[in-house]
């Protein structure tokens, strides 16, 4: 896929990671549409992101308003051909903690958000592609998930996040292999400890304990990093039904 060609939606994209990866497409010649919850950090994105981004009010876990979101974003651009998710929450909290055991609606909004909105994202994104005019091998338009290093080391009081995120990694492949009919690729992120607006208000100790985790180089990763790796992905054809881990090579202890 040519970037300059590109037209994307992308969740969670009016901060952290996913306004990282607007900025960057933006940078490319690309069109963009950035759906989130935050009407007003939403608006405000786009804006300031110029004429070639635009911003829709969007609940991921709401499947009506992804679909309805996602068709008008390929009104408003003209087109689309990727989707990168990016929404998403921590959702931390031990299974058994001092005030009792977790209650099930914390896990299920964790779920909710992180898996079942990259789910909705996906099919919506990959039902407007499969009608694109082929491209190179045949190629429609491309999803990009975004799970964590937490899919395979989560750690103590990270049950219902480490679950929504191997849930995204476990839909992965066998997306791929369903889209690869249309045209449409599927690639996941898993990223390890990055500096997001999450991190910003983390006493200096602990943000420099994170940072000494990380085997090299020894810092948290920049969104320009992952959006970077968003780009190479969407140009790369070959890069299809895996699952890139871009962490400095840290793997999480249990706490």
């Amino acid at each position: 896929m040519q970037l300059d060609q590109t037209k994307a939606v992308i969740s969670g994209g009016a901060s952290g990671l996913g306004h990282a990866v607007a900025s960057d497409l933006l940078r490319h010649g690309a069109r963009v549409c950035l759906l989130d919850v935050d009407a007003k950090r939403g608006a405000a994105a786009a804006e300031a992101l110029g004429p070639m981004a635009h911003f829709l009010l969007t609940d991921v876990s709401n499947e009506s308003q992804m679909a309805a979101s996602v068709d008008q974003a390929c009104a408003v651009m003209g087109g689309l051909n990727a989707a990168i998710s990016c929404a998403g929450i921590l959702g931390a909290g031990r299974v058994l903690g001092k005030e009792g055991p977790m209650e099930l609606a914390n896990f299920a909004r964790t779920i909710a958000i992180n898996l079942v909105g990259s789910f909705n994202l996906a099919k919506a994104a990959a039902n407007l592609m499969q009608h694109n005019n082929p491209g190179e091998d045949g190629e429609r338009g491309a999803i990009i998930f975004t799970a964590s290093v937490a899919a395979f080391e989560g750690q103590i009081g990270q049950a219902a996040y480490s679950a929504s995120k191997g849930g995204v990694v476990g839909m992965t492949l066998p997306m791929a292999r369903e889209f690869a009919r249309i045209g449409v690729r599927v690639m996941t992120i898993a990223p390890g400890v990055f500096h997001t607006p999450m991190v910003d208000g983390m006493p200096a100790q602990v943000y420099e304990s994170l940072c000494a985790q990380v085997p090299y180089p020894s810092r948290l990763g920049q969104p320009a990093e992952f959006a970077e790796t968003v780009a190479f992905i969407l140009g790369n054809r070959y890069l299809n039904g895996s699952v890139i881990r871009l962490d400095g090579a840290i793997r999480m202890q249990p706490k």
